[in-house]
């Protein structure tokens, strides 16, 4: 049986193997999949963010990169 953390995590980045905390959040979407107003999110430290971006920059994917904002049940 696999027992559930009760303890909230901070956000971690999405680059793979990354295991940092994340700071940006890259809101991006598929135009030939997703409506115009969907976003979905990828979370980035400082060390990925440019990679990430540019991977998704280079899609035509990325629609804009904002801080990730503190989750209010986080004590960070």
């Amino acid at each position: 049986m696999t027992e559930i953390s009760a303890e909230p995590t901070a956000p971690i980045c999405s680059a793979r193997g990354c295991r940092s905390a994340a700071i940006w959040a890259l809101r991006w979407n598929n135009p030939r999949l997703h409506t115009p107003e969907r976003r979905k999110t990828w979370l980035a430290c400082a060390e990925h963010r440019q990679s990430l971006g540019d991977f998704l920059g280079a899609r035509g994917f990325l629609r804009d990169v904002a801080p990730v904002d503190p989750s209010p049940t986080l004590d960070v």
